[in-house]
C-alpha cells in the first residue's frame, strides 16, 4: 500500500510539473488547452489527492501537492478572468462587431467556429465555457419567481447552436431577432454580436432579465432590449425571426404559437427551434420546417409561416 501511495503521488507531481512547465496554457490565445488543463486539475489531480487525503489525512506531502494544484488552477483561471475584462472593453468600444466578432471567436477557436461535424452533438463544450466567462461577469441571479407546471426551468442554449443559427440564418438589417425564455439574455445578446441585427429577450424571471440587461448595457450594445414579461401577453409587433429552446410546453407553448400565427398573417415569420419543442412546432399547419422534420430534441429547426 504505502509504495502505490508513493506511486501515485509522483505520477499526480509530474502532471502537476508538466502542467506548469508548458508556457503554452499561459499565452492568451491558448484558451482551449487551458481550459482543458483546468478540468485536468480538477477531475484528475484534486479530485484524486481529496480521495488520497481521506485515507491519510496527515500527509503533508499530498497536502502540499494539492495546495500546488490549486495555486496553478487559479493562475490559469486568473489568464482567463484578465482575457475576458479585456475582451469586454473591446466589444462595448465597438471593436468587435459582426464579422469581428466571430474573427475573433475564431482565433481561439479555429477559423471556423462550428465544427459542421458537430452540429448535433448533446451538451456543451469549451466554447459555452468561453462565452459563459466573456457574457456573465455578473454572477448568477438567483430565481425569484414560482414557474407554472407547463413552463420550462432555464437551461443555456449551447453556444454552437446560437452560432449555427445566426450564421445560416441569412438575416437581414430589417429583421429584429425575439427569443422567448430568454434567461440572462446569452442568446439575444449572441445574435446580435455576431449579425449586427436589433435583438429582444422575453423573459418570465425579474433577475434574469436585470442580469441581462447589465450584461448589455457593460457591452454598450444599443439594439439589445429585454422585456420581463409572460410570454403570452408579450408584444410580438416587430419581431420578425423567433426562437424558442423550449421555455415552456403544452398549452403554454400552443397559446404562444396562435399570437405567433396571428402576426405571421401581417408578414412572414421565422421561427427556430432547439429542444423538446421542436415536434409541437412542427405540427402547425401554418409552418413549414425547411430542414428536416422537427423530430430531433438536438437539432436546430428553422421553421417558415
Amino acid at each position: 500500500m504505502h509504495f502505490e501511495l508513493l506511486a501515485v503521488t509522483a505520477e499526480i507531481q509530474s502532471d502537476i510539473e508538466a502542467i506548469e512547465e508548458n508556457l503554452a496554457l499561459y499565452e492568451e490565445t491558448n484558451f482551449n488547452s487551458r481550459t482543458d488543463a483546468v478540468d485536468f486539475i480538477d477531475f484528475h489531480i484534486i479530485d484524486r489527492l481529496d480521495g488520497l487525503l481521506e485515507n491519510t489525512p496527515s500527509s503533508e506531502n499530498l497536502s502540499s501537492l494539492k495546495i500546488r494544484a490549486e495555486e496553478v488552477k487559479h493562475t490559469l483561471e486568473t489568464i482567463n478572468i484578465n482575457l475576458f475584462k479585456q475582451l469586454r472593453k473591446n466589444i462595448a468600444a465597438g471593436r468587435y462587431k459582426n464579422a469581428y466578432f466571430t474573427e475573433m471567436i475564431g482565433g481561439y477557436f479555429g477559423a471556423q467556429v462550428i465544427d459542421t461535424d458537430d452540429l448535433n452533438k448533446i451538451g456543451y463544450d469549451n466554447l459555452d465555457v468561453f462565452i459563459n466567462g466573456l457574457l456573465n461577469d455578473g454572477g448568477d441571479a438567483a430565481t425569484t419567481v414560482d414557474l407554472e407546471p407547463e413552463m420550462v426551468f432555464y437551461q443555456k442554449t449551447p453556444a454552437r447552436v446560437v452560432f449555427e443559427m445566426a450564421t445560416k440564418g441569412n438575416f437581414s438589417q430589417d429583421d429584429v431577432f425575439v427569443d422567448l425564455g430568454s434567461g440572462p439574455g446569452q442568446v439575444a445578446i449572441l445574435v446580435n454580436l455576431i449579425s449586427g441585427i436589433a435583438t429582444r429577450g422575453i423573459e418570465f424571471e425579474p433577475a434574469y432579465c436585470t442580469l441581462a440587461q447589465a450584461c448589455a448595457s457593460q457591452l454598450n450594445l444599443q439594439n439589445v432590449e429585454f422585456v420581463n414579461t409572460d410570454a403570452r401577453q408579450a408584444d410580438y409587433s416587430i419581431g420578425t425571426v423567433f426562437f424558442m429552446y423550449t421555455p415552456f410546453k403544452g398549452g403554454i407553448l400552443q397559446e404562444v404559437l396562435q399570437l405567433l400565427q396571428k402576426k405571421s398573417t401581417q408578414r412572414t415569420i421565422r421561427i427556430f427551434t432547439y429542444g423538446p419543442c421542436s415536434p409541437q412546432v412542427a405540427q402547425q399547419d401554418w409552418l413549414c420546417c425547411t430542414n428536416g422534420k422537427g423530430d430531433d430534441f438536438y437539432k436546430l429547426y428553422e421553421f417558415v409561416s
